[in-house]
């Protein structure tokens, strides 16, 4: 396997502001983190990156795991000048900032993992989608995964950019796709959790059934330096279904106190 080939956007706030790195959801892009941007650019300078084959990421052109899309991030990282930066990310990209903090500990500050878990999902169901992905496309997905990711209302309350999301999902490479969902098959770094001695601060979605509470309290209980907060009225994708909620927690818990 080989460390995947990832984009990152250009910055966004001053330039010698300390450096915020958003990951993203499983099918999304950047879009999700786009209402999120304006509130921690006013005092971060913010990115955020694609998956491979999603947005605009390379396609995959190999097998990967969760924690060389955490290498791949790192590089990233060292390119923009290096760490410590803070961290958030949802659900995959929640998952690859563990393993970031797991395997590359000097380059994060504090790490937010949202709407995601040390572990997700069954194995044989990841695999079973990665096999829809390349037959059917993912075009075949979306119905499935707008269950999963939003609340009961936030299609309704937010039509146009849950719609976008929904796009990019159809436009990710079907290949690329079927690889994160093998990479999460595979996904497990629950008796590693209290090897992460940096703050790790663990956000659900009220009616997330992806990962729900549980998963974060698994998470805040088993690093060293945790804690779990709930996110009212959002599901999967806290950030485009609740970005008020979501920057103003990212700002609270990326002002605490430097380690």
């Amino acid at each position: 396997m080989t460390v995947p080939q990832i984009a990152i956007t250009a910055p966004v706030g001053a330039t010698d502001a300390p450096l915020v790195v958003l990951g993203p959801s499983l099918g999304t892009s950047t879009i999700l983190w786009e209402d999120v941007f304006p509130m921690l650019a006013a005092d971060y300078r913010v990115v955020a990156w694609d998956l491979p084959g999603h947005g605009a990421s390379p396609v995959a052109a190999a097998p990967f795991t969760v924690g060389e899309l955490a290498d791949a991030v790192a590089h990233g990282i060292r390119e923009l000048g290096g760490g410590p930066v803070r961290y958030a990310g949802v659900s995959l990209g929640g998952a690859v900032g563990l393993e970031l903090s797991l395997r590359h500990p000097d380059l994060v500050e504090r790490a937010a993992i949202v709407a995601s878990g040390a572990q997700l999902g069954d194995a044989a169901a990841w695999h079973e989608r990665a096999t829809q992905a390349r037959t059917q496309s993912t075009s075949s997905l979306i119905i499935g995964s707008a269950q999963r990711w939003f609340a009961p209302d936030s299609i309704a309350r937010r039509p146009e950019l849950t719609g976008r999301l929904l796009h990019a999902l159809q436009d990710t490479d079907d290949d690329s796709y079927a690889r994160c969902c093998e990479a999460l098959a595979e996904y497990d770094v629950r008796d590693q959790l209290s090897s992460i001695a940096l703050p790790v601060l663990a956000a659900w979605g009220e009616h997330d059934t992806v990962a729900p509470e549980a998963k974060a309290i698994e998470i805040a209980e088993g690093v060293r330096d945790g804690r779990a907060v709930r996110i009212d009225g959002a599901a999967h994708l806290p950030p485009a279904e609740q970005p008020e909620a979501t920057g103003r927690l990212l700002q609270e818990f990326f002002e605490g106190t430097s380690r």
